[in-house]
């Protein structure tokens, strides 16, 4: 089934959170930017993809529009592993991981989202069987550094519905902030996005230890650093997890085979897809390992995430970024409800399409 048509669409979500201004990557994020990929096939079905995102769009919409494009348009949509596999090969020259990777990520969402409305049954059905519909959430706050404002966001986490949380802290007071605030049965979660040296996440993690941890998240740089993850796991009894910068299945391998890691973390718009997620869900399988998916997404690529936990158990929990949008692409749907619980849609495909009106509101590459 020939493509006819490619489009690249980025949108910018009006967002708050319960902090001041911020964002990762080396910049504050007035708004949110998604990348999103609709694919037309010559029967007239339409399908989204999504692709990494936030201030690397740029990046990953050129090499999209000029390497990716050219290149799907000359392929079987109906073929997504063998599609997949050769544009891997074509383009690895560039890098198997990072923009490329991402831009792939895009396109194969899309297949899989053209797959399902094809069959006429959701991706979960697709991927082997819809185990579930309902998945637990769990909300992952931005930067808010001060412990008075951790502490009040995550009471308000709870008022919304959360039994889970996920930080994004540095600082021992802030983190400490959060468990006072939750109280001992609530799991929680720190991310701290590669900031310590190995020395430094030692002696912070002494002071850590006492407060429960769920995991502990990429505590040190580089994030390639297997080996001192492996030091931090023999010395402190702190679940520890990885993997949003790990750039595809064959990467997640000695993390896998290690044992070092508890929680695996793929994130479906960066590691290739929903092709390639599923390759790391196997290897889990293999290792008995955990999943936690990266998903701060509110567009395809949190859809696809969903339709992935609904078909394997060995996801819990999905990320749900800690912020309140101002306009979203599906109205109610890919949002938790008020028990804190992700509804996934039995529809064909990915379950949703976004609202054109949205689009047109929110869309900044004109």
């Amino acid at each position: 089934m020939r493509i006819t048509k490619f489009d690249c669409i980025t949108v910018a979500l009006p967002y708050t959170h319960d902090g001041p201004l911020t964002g990762f990557g080396g910049a504050d994020w007035p708004n949110l930017p998604y990348l999103l990929v609709r694919v037309e096939t010559e029967d007239g079905l339409v399908g989204w993809g999504e692709a990494f995102g936030y201030t690397v769009i740029p990046a990953t919409r050129e090499i999209l529009l000029n390497q990716v494009k050219p290149l799907a348009m000359q392929c079987d949509a109906t073929d997504i592993a063998g599609t997949m596999e050769h544009l891997q090969k074509t383009l690895h020259i560039f890098g198997r991981g990072g923009p490329t990777q991402f831009a792939l990520a895009g396109l194969d969402i899309a297949l899989w989202d053209l797959a399902g409305k094809r069959a006429g049954m959701p991706v979960a059905q697709l991927l082997g069987g819809m185990r579930r519909r309902s998945i637990e959430a769990y909300t992952s706050l931005l930067k808010l550094n001060e412990p008075a404002i951790v502490a009040k966001a995550c009471e308000k986490a709870m008022e919304r519905g959360f039994r889970a949380v996920k930080l994004h802290e540095k600082t021992v007071p802030a983190i400490s902030a959060a468990r006072e605030a939750l109280g001992p049965d609530i799991p929680l979660m720190v991310d701290v996005n590669c900031a310590w040296s190995l020395s430094e996440a030692e002696e912070i993690c002494r002071k850590l230890i006492d407060l429960d941890l769920f995991w502990l998240e990429e505590p040190t740089w580089p994030p390639e650093d297997l080996s001192a993850m492996a030091r931090l796991r023999e010395r402190f009894d702190i679940p520890l997890a990885a993997g949003e910068n790990i750039p595809n299945a064959w990467a997640f391998e000695p993390y896998a085979q290690s044992q070092v890691i508890d929680f695996l973390q793929p994130s479906v718009t960066k590691v290739g897809g929903i092709t390639e997620m599923m390759k790391v869900v196997r290897l889990a399988e293999m290792c008995s390992l955990r999943i936690a998916p990266h998903s701060p997404y509110f567009g395809p690529g949190l859809l696809a995430t969903l339709h992935i936990a609904a078909h394997t158990p060995l996801i819990d929990r999905i990320e749900c970024f800690g912020v309140q949008l101002g306009d979203t692409l599906y109205g109610a749907g890919g949002f938790p409800d008020s028990s804190g619980l992700f509804h996934v849609s039995d529809r064909p495909g990915l379950g949703f399409d976004p609202d054109p009106e949205a689009i047109e509101r929110c869309r900044i590459d004109r």
